[in-house]
């Protein structure tokens, strides 16, 4: 689409930078979809059940959704200023060490909410799903100078800190402006 309708060789011509972007596994309060990890890790926490997990040795490119949030925004400002030069594709993802397994992720979920929370692994057949996905985020970080804020654990944590406000009834805009602040105010590390 982007070499046929806007190709950065004619930026002169049209005028228009256009990227696309990646990310990998978003993770984030507020998330009630079904057959996601979070929301249904959060779920059975909420109502008392044990959690049912089915791979847990795959492992995924974990992030908060703030994180690429933060490099679209970097790639737009790119975009306006610079257009041609940034009109690519993107990936947008963690550090490599904070791909990690969806067994690591549902037992520092259990660790976090307490409770005694706890899960179970689902022995019945499911389709095919890929053991191991990450993303090349190298590009991003050399060329925009974008890095992830936030870690693995720091993210866990603060789904489950946004979660048990929502179960609380507190004020989730507040809550969610506060949890932007700080994701702005935090260094990348």
């Amino acid at each position: 689409f982007r070499n046929s309708f806007f190709n950065p060789a004619n930026y002169e011509q049209h005028g228009v930078g256009l990227a696309s972007v990646r990310a990998g596994n978003v993770i984030g309060g507020g998330d009630w979809a079904k057959d996601r990890l979070i929301p249904d890790i959060l779920r059975s926490f909420e109502n008392n059940q044990q959690v049912i997990i089915r791979n847990p040795y795959s492992i995924r490119p974990w992030q908060h959704v703030l994180e690429p949030l933060s490099g679209y925004i970097v790639v737009a400002q790119r975009l306006y200023t610079e257009g041609a030069k940034f009109s690519e594709g993107w990936n947008f993802g963690p550090r490599d060490e904070d791909a990690k397994t969806v067994e690591f992720i549902v037992d520092k979920m259990v660790t976090l909410w307490g409770d005694d929370a706890s899960w179970l692994l689902d022995g019945e057949n499911h389709p095919h799903e890929a053991h191991y996905l990450k993303l090349d985020c190298s590009k991003a970080n050399m060329q925009l100078g974008w890095h992830p804020r936030w870690g693995l654990t720091e993210t866990l944590g603060r789904i489950v800190k946004w979660h048990k406000a929502w179960i609380r009834g507190e004020d989730m805009l507040i809550c969610s402006k506060r949890e932007i602040s700080d994701y702005m105010s935090a260094t990348t590390r």
